[in-house]
């Protein structure tokens, strides 16, 4: 059974529980509601509660253990000649799973029947070419031992489905018979009621935490293999940055310089960008505008956040490259030689953020006492006067957090960058140079087949984890900033 029909399958119970646990209450206590001990909508959540918690609990275990043992099962058979022809077990095992997809299909389309899916003594050209007539991807080097092993895993993955969903049903039904038998005036169901909820809350809460320990994990596990392949001194204090998968990074030059130099400055032109026109025109929609004028003014800036990236850096790279090499390159004032460069993704990304800027700053202003506004023109100042010496410095620290969000959201741009900036790594002024910023370096070194053991690959980690040390440091920057002066103006 699909996961799918699982889910609605136990929603369904849960909400038969729901009524049938709501009208059994009410009929142990006569049809009188100052019988029950609370509302007749607490019994029916308390069963529906019983119903979906445990049957989604195990059915999201279920779903993270079943491949672990299965795969665990299928590696079995894989003999060490198919490993050292596969150069790994994980690529065999990939191999194996394709195949099983492929069965899969194959059988879903009704070009194998389902027994033939399962002959373990099928010719392997034979089904290797009714899968490719299948439209399935299956190379060409699929061996019978790696068929053998697709037939046992889609065995195995379909008898696990099976199974879970007969648990899982039967947990939902075992919850709803506990909960109708709950279903009692005395039983105090809007206490369990609402401890459920509170542990759904703090589960849903403790997600989050867990996830970014999770990434911080990863990042910190990684960066310490790297250092110790690569010498830290040298990625920390390098100039110079020349990856070479050859010989296992022997000959790489790995120096973060040139890239965080590189990220730094087109975020710099970015927010020199987006700042001064987004602040101005939150003060001016804030302040100045009209109603109406508001109306239409306001979603048109937003729709700018909308927009997606490699649309931003499309436009990078066919419209404002040339524009700005039309202007700065040899045709005008010499200075540009191509239309990727700093100035290219730097004016583009300053475009992208200015509803970042402009509609949080304008949120701001909007949210300062309108009783500062009317003590400042009480006391003979002027409207731009009032914005400028009151609201403004007001409003100061809610700013500065818009700033330092779009800060950071230039810091971790990519696509802009790969399109309107090059991939030149190294140490310039000139803001009319191609350069490239860490996040671009971080895709390029994991796009393609690279060895996760070399220093080329898990370097793209020690980056990541640089990254996240700056941006931790920009948000502790932003938090002092912000308490100094809402201590001022409280």
């Amino acid at each position: 059974m699909p996961v799918i029909w699982i889910i609605v399958a136990v929603l369904a119970i849960a909400g038969a529980g729901y009524i049938l646990g709501r009208q059994r209450a009410l009929a142990r206590a006569g049809g009188d509601r100052r019988a029950l001990h609370s509302l007749p909508s607490y019994y029916g959540s308390n069963v529906a509660l019983k119903v979906a918690v445990p049957s989604f609990l195990l059915l999201i275990a279920w779903m993270i253990v079943q491949p672990f043992v299965v795969e665990n099962a299928v590696s079995g058979m894989i003999p060490q000649s198919e490993i050292d022809e596969g150069s790994s077990l994980g690529l065999v095992m990939a191999e194996v799973r394709r195949a099983a997809t492929g069965l899969e299909n194959a059988v879903a389309q009704g070009v194998i029947t389902e027994d033939f899916a399962r002959n373990a003594r099928a010719d392997i050209t034979d089904i290797t070419q009714r899968l490719k007539d299948a439209g399935q991807i299956v190379t060409s080097d699929i061996t019978q031992t790696i068929l053998r092993a697709a037939q046992r895993y889609r065995l195995l993955s379909a008898t696990g489905d099976m199974m879970m969903a007969i648990a899982v049903l039967l947990v939902a039904l075992a919850g709803a018979l506990w909960g109708l038998r709950e279903s009692v005036p005395l039983f105090r169901a809007r206490n369990v009621v609402e401890r459920v909820m509170r542990a759904i809350l703090v589960a849903a809460a403790s997600v989050a935490i867990l996830t970014t320990l999770g990434i911080v994990l990863s990042l910190i596990f990684n960066t310490i293999e790297f250092f110790r392949l690569y010498p830290a001194w040298d990625f920390f204090t390098g100039t110079n940055w020349a990856p070479s998968f050859s010989g296992r990074g022997g000959s790489s030059e790995l120096g973060v310089l040139p890239l965080l130099w590189g990220t730094f400055y087109i975020s710099l032109i970015a927010l020199l960008v987006a700042v001064p026109i987004g602040l101005f025109s939150a003060i001016y929609l804030s302040e100045y505008a009209s109603k109406h004028v508001r109306s239409i003014a306001k979603p048109m800036i937003e729709v700018l956040a909308g927009i997606p990236t490699i649309v931003y850096g499309l436009f990078a790279l066919l419209t404002v490259g040339p524009l700005l090499l039309a202007v700065f390159g040899k045709e005008g004032l010499g200075w540009m030689q191509a239309g990727t460069a700093v100035m290219t993704a730097g004016l583009v990304m300053g475009v992208m953020l200015i509803p970042f800027v402009s509609s949080l700053s304008d949120d701001i202003i909007n949210s300062v006492p309108q009783a500062l506004r009317d003590g400042s023109y009480g006391l003979g100042a002027t409207k731009s006067e009032t914005i400028r010496q009151v609201v403004l410095p007001a409003a100061l620290p809610g700013i500065v957090g818009a700033i330092l969000l779009a800060a950071s959201r230039a810091i971790g741009e990519t696509m802009i960058v790969v399109l309107g900036a090059g991939a030149a790594a190294r140490l310039s002024l000139n803001p009319f140079e191609a350069m490239t910023t860490v996040t671009a370096k971080i895709v390029s070194q994991l796009t393609g087949d690279a060895d996760f053991a070399s220093p080329e690959a898990l370097v793209a980690f020690a980056l990541g984890m640089t990254l996240f040390v700056i941006t931790l440091g920009l948000n502790v920057l932003a938090l002092y900033i912000v308490r100094k002066y809402r201590e001022q103006y409280e």
